[in-house]
């Protein structure tokens, strides 16, 4: 198995693209830790993975919470070898229609969250372990309305970069998966409804080479080939998965004769 053995903490492990990396790692062999702001999703999630898991309430924007759970997981588990910084939130701050705390929350989960969590996790990763953060397609889109989510996931490229060469000494590698749209539970808590996903993906998939959007389990593939020892030379890189979305816009339905 590909992480027999390997201890390993998920941020946002309980929901979206988290809860199928967690799944991925444990079938693959891994010891995983994972957390949740939600209590209730976070038991629901721990059920559904098993004995494998430990849970961990904690949110990544409160630096106190994410240092306790950080220690929590590498004291049970003895230390870590593999790091995702997944936890993040989404929402709309467009111009003239938001507050400074509505845009400082997206950044203080989604990047300064994730730039604590690997933090925490420094003292207990040993040479040879990976850190995967989780950018977006969203950093170069350009899309109305998500100035905060798109510079949110703007600083998690650039900071991926700086803590590859941070961490280069201690043998860490960081590396960053960039999803296009993926189906995932986030899109009906964007103020548009339960069904907002199945209303915008016709449109979306017009944009998508592939014709598609991705599914989280692919996500997770993503992340589990980054953790594992198949990508033990890739250092401060990018892996975007969104169907062509951002590297080939050209070859999209909506440009077909």
């Amino acid at each position: 198995m590909r992480l027999s053995g390997k201890p390993a903490f998920i941020t946002g492990g309980n929901s979206g693209i988290g809860l199928p990396t967690a799944r991925s790692f444990i079938q693959e062999g891994a010891k995983v830790a994972i957390t949740g702001r939600n209590r209730e999703t976070l038991d629901e999630a721990v059920n559904y993975l098993g004995s494998a898991v430990i849970g961990l309430r904690a949110d990544v924007a409160d630096p106190d919470a994410i240092e306790q759970a950080v220690r929590a997981a590498a004291e049970a588990l003895g230390h870590l070898d593999i790091v995702v910084a997944n936890a993040g939130i989404a929402g709309t701050t467009p111009v003239g229609g938001t507050t400074a705390a509505q845009f400082e929350q997206i950044l203080a989960t989604n990047v300064t969250g994730a730039f604590l969590t690997v933090q925490a996790a420094a003292p207990f990763l040993k040479p040879g372990s990976s850190v995967i953060l989780i950018g977006s397609v969203h950093a170069e889109l350009g899309m109305p309305g998500y100035a905060a989510y798109a510079a949110s996931k703007a600083g998690i490229r650039a900071m991926g970069r700086v803590l590859g060469s941070e961490l280069s000494p201690a043998g860490v590698r960081v590396n960053v998966v960039v999803p296009g749209a993926t189906r995932t539970p986030i899109w009906s808590r964007l103020g548009r409804g339960p069904d907002a996903l199945a209303s915008l993906e016709p449109r979306m998939v017009l944009a998508v080479p592939t014709g598609r959007i991705s599914e989280a389990e692919e996500i997770a593939q993503t992340i589990l080939f980054l953790a594992s020892d198949d990508a033990t030379n890739i250092q401060a890189a990018e892996i975007v998965v969104d169907g062509g979305l951002t590297g080939a816009p050209a070859g999209a339905p909506i440009y077909r004769g």
